[in-house]
Parts: structure tokens; sequence; C-alpha cells
């Protein structure tokens, strides 16, 4: 860290969807319990036991029912949800019927098995559903009242905004879903999308397929479905996230693994790194020389991928050189991806795409062994 890194302040924290949906719901629920105006701030209790508190941003009241809003703060996370306005309209229902839960406008459907709501259900996520049957059980609680009620969440311009996310590719439909699983959302953790790559597992694991694809980006999905012919389950948008990937499937185990992408993303694979973003990881441009030596180049190829602005003007200047530098990348990227899976019941490739939607090499298909088992 830099003296300049060390006076910048903290990261600023912020809320779950589910937080805020949870705070909603006991708002309205307390407000048409009592039929007095909703408590504001209203207190919630998160996972890890601590107390917070949010403010409404609305409240309307109908005929059988209360609604409250509570805008979602992301904090300082890049979240395609901040500022969305999330609300809980709650109804009572019958003595003994507990809490129940449906989708409104702008939160999703599941249609796909394999996540951790069965199809048909409404996309509010069990910690979520958790959250809101406890803050309904503490605001009964306080007003003798039983903690039986219909709670419908919304979300304004939900659908439009999951349009941004993962929902789609995971078989939730129409709007997005209400995570969290603390309630607290920690800056540039990327949390939802990871949740989300595991969730894409699940759901090809649910449908028995024996192989996925996972791609940095839309090129090399459209490359890697041509080749293979894969169904939309198979695919998974793993972005920058090879780490968060490959872990999860040290335990929940595909038959063959592609992982897909660009030259410069998978150069940061074969260099050992989990992390594939720009701002959290960089091309070692020396190491790629050497790469390059190792494949033919001379010394002064060497020096100029040295003195190159990427790692695409380094593979395009070795190419014009007649070196091939996608196939040694490929075959590094698959060491450092088999090292993480670390699950010999995989059968692990790696699939170097031009910018053309070319294929430019495979590393071909090998059970994922760590390097250093005798058995490789």
């Amino acid at each position: 860290m830099t003296d300049a890194d060390s006076t910048k302040p903290p990261l600023r924290r912020g809320w779950t969807t589910g937080a805020c949906a949870t705070a909603a719901a006991r708002a309205a629920f307390a407000a048409l319990v009592s039929g007095r105006e909703p408590p504001d701030p209203v207190e919630i209790g998160l996972p890890g036991g601590r107390r917070v508190a949010f403010a409404l941003a609305q409240f309307t009241r109908g005929e059988d029912y209360a609604e409250a809003g509570v805008v979602k703060d992301a904090g300082d996370d890049p979240d395609v949800t901040h500022g969305a306005l999330i609300r809980a309209r709650v109804r009572r229902a019958p003595a003994g019927a507990g809490v129940s839960f449906a989708a409104g406008p702008g939160v999703g459907v599941v249609t796909r098995p394999g996540l951790p709501l069965p199809p048909g259900e409404p996309a509010i996520n069990p910690v979520p559903r958790a959250m809101m049957r406890q803050a309904i059980a503490e605001a009964a609680a306080e007003l003798g009242a039983a903690p039986d009620a219909q709670i419908e969440i919304s979300v304004e311009n939900g659908e439009e905004l999951a349009r941004s996310t993962l929902n789609g590719r995971l078989g939730i439909i129409g709007g997005l879903s209400i995570l969290g699983t603390t309630g607290i959302v920690v800056p540039y953790s990327c949390s939802a999308w990871i949740d989300s790559i595991h969730r894409g597992v699940d759901v090809a694991l649910a449908c028995g397929l024996d192989h996925i694809a996972a791609t940095t980006g839309s090129t090399s999905e459209d490359a890697v479905r041509k080749l293979y012919g894969l169904p939309e389950e198979a695919l998974i948008e793993m972005g920058d996230f090879a780490g968060g990937l490959l872990k999860y499937l040290r335990k929940h185990t595909v038959p063959r693994v592609t992982i897909a992408g660009g030259f410069a993303k998978l150069t940061k694979l074969a260099q050992g790194r989990l992390d594939l973003h720009s701002s959290r990881s960089s091309i070692d441009l020396p190491d790629l020389a050497a790469t390059a030596r190792a494949a033919g180049a001379d010394a002064a190829l060497c020096a100029a991928i040295e003195k190159a602005n990427s790692a695409l003007e380094a593979q395009a200047t070795a190419r014009a050189a007649g070196v091939d530098l996608a196939a040694p990348i490929a075959q590094r990227a698959w060491d450092t991806a088999a090292a993480a899976l670390a699950n010999p019941a995989t059968a692990l490739e790696i699939i170097v795409v031009g910018r053309d939607g070319a294929i430019l090499t495979s590393s071909g298909f090998r059970p994922a062994i760590r390097r250093e088992d005798p058995q490789k």
C-alpha cells in the first residue's frame, strides 16, 4: 500500500436487498397491525446478531394492506441495485398460516431446478426469507398479534435492472432476486456475481449436464457455444472471477469444464491470478517475454514484448514474427486453473479466443490434478 492509499477513507459498506426488504416488511406489518404510522426509522436484526435501522422512503395504506419502501444503499460497492426502491406490501394471513412470500413487480420467479428455491417460487432467497420471518415475529410479539402475514416484495424498475444481472441465464424470469446472507454489502467483494456463478453450476448439474463452459465475455461465449453446441444452461458467465468458479467446482463436480476467454484475461490466469479484473491484477510483460523466449522468440522480439502497451499488442507482435504465444499461455492457464480446481473427477480445458471470435488454441481436456501430484 502506498502512502497515498493509506490516507484514503475506508470504503463504505452497504445493505443487501434482503436487508432492505426486511426493514420494509417490518414497517408495513407494524403499521397494518397497529393502525398507526409505521416506525421510521425501523430496526431489524441481521443474521450475525447486529441491529440496524433503516429510514423509510415511502409508505401507503390500502383497504387490506400496508406498504413500505426502503431505498437500497450499497455503500461504495458498484451494485446494480444501488438506489433502487424496494417495497414490501403486507397483508394479514389466517391464524397459524405463518409468513408467505410473493413476487411483486420487479422481482423474478424461479423457472429452473438447481437453485435454493424450487421452480414457481418468487426469487426471494432463503436467508432474506428467514430475516423477514424473524422481523415479523418480533413486531408481532411487541404488538400482541399473531405472526401471520403475506409479504409481496417489489423493486422499482427491477425487471430492467435484472437485464444487467445473470438472472436470465439462471432461469429467474421477470426481475431481480432478493439476496443476501449477512445483510451487509462489502464493497468490491462482488459476492452477488460470484453467487450467480455458483447458482449457474447448480442449475447445470440439476439439469443433468456433464459439460459446462465458463467464459470471460460474450465473444468467448459465442465461440464455445458454436464449437460444442451447448445449451444455455451449460454456459456460465464467469467474467473476471475464475477463482470463484474453480473453488466451487472442487466440491461440485462437473465431468467436463471448458474455460474460454481472450488472450489478455487468460494470460493473467497463466500468471497465477484468479481475479482477472484490470484493476485487481495486471499483465507481467517480462514473464510474457520469457514465455515467448521458450516458444522460440529471439532477443529482439522478447524486448519488443517487454515494451508492449498491452498483452494484445504483445501477442500481435509475436504472431507477426511467427511465434505462437496462445498455445503456451493456454497450457500455463490450465496449470493455474487445475491447481485451483484440484478435482481429478473433472476434465478441464482452456480455450483462447481471438477478438474476432476465432479460436486460437485449446489446451485439450485433462483431469484437473494438481501439478505436484505424481500421477500427472
